[in-house]
């Protein structure tokens, strides 16, 4: 034990005789010395020694990944792709003629607006840097940006600005858009400046500025009459977040599927997500059909059936987003002496159970609306309703009836009151729709439920082209289910105001009250939100009071994604098409980096 102690004493001693002292005075060993002492260590030493340096590295990893954890953050990375099943295939890929959802969903993708929406609902600049509005609000001076290009390469101009607008207003395109810009005049201030002119101010003329701006290079050639049989309208150059990368068509030559690629030139920078393939189904069946086998991954306005059914897959994500649409019952008190009674309006509308046809004709997939604004939009409608939790409907309806002066004739079981000439009337419904499965539900629903009330009503349905040729456009109808399309920028003017009455106005209650009209025009030129919003909500109000309609609900806009897609937000949408509105901030990858270079 001694030799031991005395040979570890005599390297120690020479050891010591070398050692450096550091500036901070403790004394550190060189690389000679250190690699000396592990030399002479025992096995035992050896081991103790590798024991604890596993420790250590160890230790320092686990630091360094908390350190990691706490100070990197996760952010979108560049890349990946999708693919998406429509219903019906394009045929006008093209602003200004596209009617069907395909068609819409492409524009959307391809084509860019002086503003867009984003995903809050709000208007943003696109292709325009900036805007000016006078201060008779008549006049719209649009800045574009700088180096914004077609998917061709060639510039974005103030001429193609020019050139859309005007081809929109040509009666003889018979664009859907041209009413938009009836009464609008552009001109052309410099080659990236364009001036609009109102005839008067218009509160929701902006979001006609959203429509995609076409480039004038490559239809100026087209006539007119030739614009439906372009090519173009197939094979679209645009200027938005993605470009065609390919299509491929089916035997007869109908599109099947087109693959976007993103564009680097984008006016909101390129798109995260590099590929999109829209793929086209001839019915919800088979577009159904081939989510589930995996051949799509998203797919948008299906059935709520449907919708609940895909819930149970893991992988899907359904979003869903109140569409600007109000289902109503439009009373036509002209065709129904009956009808023109407040208080039998009143009735129908406090027995209506709307939960219960939002359970089982939606799905739960539904809104109540209570009153002709969406239940999203700037008004409240919580004057446009009596909805109460416990109250018996039926109870208070048959109240509200004999208030009315009607009574129960013990030999017919009809409602019966004598009128002003003292002949009876007898409370009867006839209540016209269309052939679309929803509606024919509702109807369904809607006349169980007056009939409880011991009011007999005759569904009466019709093919939707019979039923608006023939039915809605002479206004021969008593009751008519249908549903109007408000927009997101509230514009009520044409469903409620008096000189909307007659077709084509779509005024399909034939409502009149002077103290509404007053209020719709006033709305129409507000350009302060919360004076609108004020405005609409006596407007609401005035509704309430006489109940031309009764209100059923706001449907829901069904979205089918994949949970790799991230960062979708459903605004509230006009159409379906503009789930795509933000396209270009959604992503699949992603990367970590440290919380000092993201950018504020």
């Amino acid at each position: 034990m001694k030799e031991k102690f005395s040979l570890l004493k005599g390297k120690t001693s020479s050891v010591l005789k070398s050692v450096r002292t550091s500036r901070f005075g403790a004394w550190i060993p060189t690389n000679q010395e250190i690699k000396s002492a592990v030399k002479h260590m025992t096995a035992k030493e050896t081991a103790t020694l590798g024991i604890f340096t596993l420790i250590f590295i160890f230790g320092a990893i686990s630091i360094i990944s908390k350190i990691n954890d706490k100070y990197l953050v996760e952010v979108p990375a560049p890349g990946g792709e999708f693919s998406e099943g429509v219903v019906g295939p394009p045929r006008f890929i093209n602003p200004l003629l596209a009617s069907s959802d395909a068609d819409r969903d492409l524009v959307s993708l391809i084509y860019s607006g002086l503003m867009r929406v984003n995903n809050s609902g709000e208007l943003v600049t696109d292709l325009a840097e900036s805007y000016q509005i006078s201060d008779d609000k008549k006049n719209y001076i649009f800045k574009l940006k700088q180096n914004i290009y077609w998917h061709d390469g060639k510039p974005v101009t103030a001429d193609d600005v020019v050139y859309t607008i005007n081809t929109a207003k040509d009666p003889n395109l018979k664009s859907p858009r041209r009413a938009n810009w009836e009464g609008v005049t552009i001109e052309k201030l410099d080659n990236s400046t364009i001036q609009f002119t109102l005839k008067q101010p218009y509160s929701s003329f902006l979001d006609n500025t959203t429509m995609g701006i076409m480039p004038k290079h490559v239809w100026q050639g087209a006539e007119i009459a030739m614009f439906p049989f372009s090519e173009y309208n197939l094979q679209p150059i645009g200027s938005g977040p993605y470009k065609i990368f390919s299509l491929k068509t089916k035997s007869s030559g109908v599109p099947d599927y087109y693959d976007l690629k993103s564009f680097k030139d984008f006016s909101l920078g390129r798109p995260l997500i590099d590929y999109i393939r829209i793929k086209f189904y001839a019915d919800e069946a088979s577009l159904v059909g081939d989510y589930k086998n995996g051949t799509i991954e998203a797919m948008g306005l299906i059935s709520p059936d449907n919708a609940s059914d895909i819930k149970e897959i893991g992988s899907s994500l359904v979003v869903t987003s109140i569409l600007p649409r109000v289902f109503a019952i439009f009373l036509n008190q002209n065709q129904s002496p009956a009808l023109s009674e407040l208080g039998v309006r009143l009735a129908l509308n406090t027995a209506m159970d709307r939960d219960e046809i939002i359970k089982k004709v939606l799905g739960g997939y539904g809104t109540a609306a209570l009153g002709p604004i969406p239940p999203n939009q700037m008004a409240t409608n919580e004057t446009a309703s009596d909805e109460k939790q416990g109250i018996d409907k039926l109870a208070t309806a048959r109240n509200l009836l004999k208030k009315a002066g009607w009574k129960i004739n013990p030999a017919t079981k009809l409602w019966e009151k004598k009128n002003s000439k003292k002949v009876v009337v007898q409370l009867k419904i006839s209540l016209a729709t269309a052939d679309v499965p929803q509606l024919k539900e509702t109807a369904a629903i809607v006349k169980a439920q007056w009939e409880k009330l011991g009011i007999p009503t005759e569904v009466k349905v019709y093919e939707i082209g019979d039923l608006n040729q023939n039915i809605i456009r002479p206004r021969k109808y008593e009751a008519l289910f249908f549903g109007e399309i408000i927009g997101r920028n509230l514009d009520l003017f044409p469903f409620w105001h008096s000189s909307q009455r007659n077709d084509p106005g779509l005024n399909i209650s034939l409502y009149a009250n002077s103290k509404v009209d007053k209020l719709l025009e006033s709305a129409r030129t507000e350009m302060d939100a919360d004076n609108r919003a004020s405005i609409y909500k006596k407007f609401q109000d005035e509704i309430a009071k006489d109940m031309p309609a009764i209100f059923l609900y706001s449907p829901h806009f069904i979205y089918v994604t994949p949970q790799k897609i991230k960062n979708i937000h459903l605004a509230p949408l006009t159409t379906s098409s503009e789930r795509f509105a933000d396209v270009y901030d959604w992503y699949i990858n992603t990367d970590k980096i440290w919380k000092i270079f993201l950018k504020k």
